[in-house]
């Protein structure tokens, strides 16, 4: 008999709910706070007023990113509520169909129509609604949304972000503040690439490689969008 305890192998799925919104408030503070301080540096102002504008995007940002994170999430519940609801009703009053489209559901699995009626039949008599919203609706504990989970991981992902471009503001010389925020963002997005894929169990190189180029993509256009109005970087 197996013991599993002792598999090798540990899956990361589990995981992804709150890694994402983790890695999309840290991306997302990182490049929107070096973004604003890189143009407020470029309008020739005092490092005061750059401090100002990343503080008061740091915060608006964090409350932003964790009030978006949970209405959002929110409203994926609202939608998985509803739709066990509605397979409540479908149990009570059409319990014959339920359960042909159950074994229909195993059957095109791989399983042969007696074997596929054989586990529907058990299944629905130990727990149906928990059968049919894991296999018909595809909810379960690893998908299920978390809203309160998402939104404090998105929030405090984005301030873990948005400090670093406070700091450069902060410390960097004002003749390469510009320079200073760019290169210490593009080297935060490689270690944010590399972490998220040692979490999440995947390929560091791919993570990598897609944060900062997405990463660039982002700071370019915001220096467009600086030019368009008028600074220069």
């Amino acid at each position: 008999m197996i013991n599993p305890t002792n598999l090798p192998f540990e899956h990361y799925i589990h995981r992804s709910n709150w890694l994402r919104a983790a890695v999309l408030g840290a991306n997302d503070g990182i490049i929107s706070i070096a973004s604003l301080a890189v143009g407020i540096a470029s309008a020739g102002t005092e490092r005061s007023d750059i401090l100002l504008a990343t503080v008061a995007g740091l915060v608006a940002g964090a409350l932003s990113m964790a009030a978006g994170e949970y209405v959002s999430v929110s409203a994926q519940t609202d939608i998985e509520q509803a739709d066990i609801e509605r397979e409540k009703v479908e149990l009570a009053t059409m319990p014959d169909q339920e359960l042909a489209l159950l074994a229909d559901i195993y059957r095109k699995r791989g399983l042969s129509q007696a074997t596929a009626m054989q586990v529907a039949v058990e299944l629905t008599e130990k727990d149906a609604l928990g059968a049919h919203v894991r296999d018909e609706l595809g909810i379960n504990d690893v998908s299920q949304a978390k809203p309160l989970l998402a939104s404090v991981a998105s929030g405090a992902a984005f301030c873990a972000g948005g400090f670093l471009p406070l700091l450069v503001g902060m410390l960097c010389p004002m003749p390469y503040m510009s320079l200073g925020l760019y290169l210490t963002t593009m080297v935060a997005l490689l270690v944010l690439g590399y972490a998220s894929a040692r979490v999440g169990g995947s390929s560091p190189a791919k993570a990598m490689g897609r944060i900062v180029i997405w990463g660039s993509l982002a700071m370019g256009a915001s220096a467009l969008v600086g030019q368009l109005f008028g600074v220069t970087l």
